[in-house]
């Protein structure tokens, strides 16, 4: 597939650190999850299936291209609808390349299933998609004036990442970071990993406000935005113990606790 210029959203940023596992216990088989990541891949194996032309005009009309919204004139000169909203919500299912769609769905399949087990399968299949919507309404409101085509998962997944560093702030996670060819494994707390992260998009996000051309076509308000609609929003789709029970204590993994933490 010929590369486009595109705002993607890629979890892993530049830095090289990959999660590889949590120590949260989950019970059930995270249905929602592995469905999401199966509808992020047909999306992507539709999008390579285009010819260069064909990508592009699909790419137009379901990416989410900030200045449809934000100069409505210019949308309908080039044929798009500035009252179509639906790209706000599609183009959370796209991807522009193999690396972009792998670290995004890895990132999902890491940090949703414990998620979906504490919401369930209804609440968090509309935590996730509200969490992309938000996440692309920050995305546009910062960039109201560009005419590049954002796309990506991350916005969402954010969102869970959020939703997962206030549900199970001391839960454990092992992340990978290779240094020199060599990998190097560290166990963290989740507060640690995920809060350095966002810390990282909420710094690169103000500076690509501050000197666009510096942006690296990330699209950082993205991930701002969706994180925190999760990390706000999660505690009021929690289950409550009358439709799903208290964790007994040796329900936990690893000599974890079921959250994830020690004590």
């Amino acid at each position: 597939m010929r590369r486009l210029r595109l705002a993607s959203r890629r979890p892993t940023g530049r830095k090289g650190v990959f999660p590889l596992h949590t120590s949260v216990a989950y019970r059930s088989a995270p249905f929602v999850t592995w469905a999401l990541i199966a509808a992020n891949a047909l999306a992507f194996l539709y999008e390579i299936s285009l010819s260069h032309q064909a990508l592009q005009a699909f790419l137009y009309h379901y990416a989410l291209v900030p200045a449809r919204y934000g100069h409505p004139e210019w949308a309908l000169r080039i044929g798009l609808s500035p009252t179509d909203y639906w790209p706000i919500l599609t183009n959370t299912f796209l991807h522009g390349d193999w690396l972009h769609i792998i670290g995004n769905m890895w990132f999902l399949l890491i940090f949703g299933p414990p998620v979906e087990d504490r919401l369930g399968r209804a609440r968090y299949l509309g935590f996730y998609l509200l969490a992309g919507v938000g996440a692309s309404v920050a995305h546009t409101f910062v960039n109201a004036d560009s005419a590049i085509p954002a796309l990506g998962a991350s916005g969402a997944i954010a969102g869970v990442m959020g939703a997962f560093m206030r549900l199970f702030p001391l839960a454990r996670v092992i992340i990978l970071v290779p240094i020199f060819f060599f990998p190097f494994f560290f166990e963290l707390a989740a507060f640690v990993v995920v809060g350095l992260w966002f810390a990282i998009q909420l710094v690169q996000g103000v500076g690509a406000v501050m000197a666009p051309a510096a942006g690296g076509g990330v699209a950082w308000w993205a991930h701002v935005g969706g994180f925190a609609f999760g990390w706000l929003i999660v505690p009021l789709l929690r289950q409550g113990e009358r439709r799903h029970r208290r964790y007994h204590p040796d329900e936990g993994v690893l000599g974890f606790k079921p959250s994830g933490s020690t004590r």
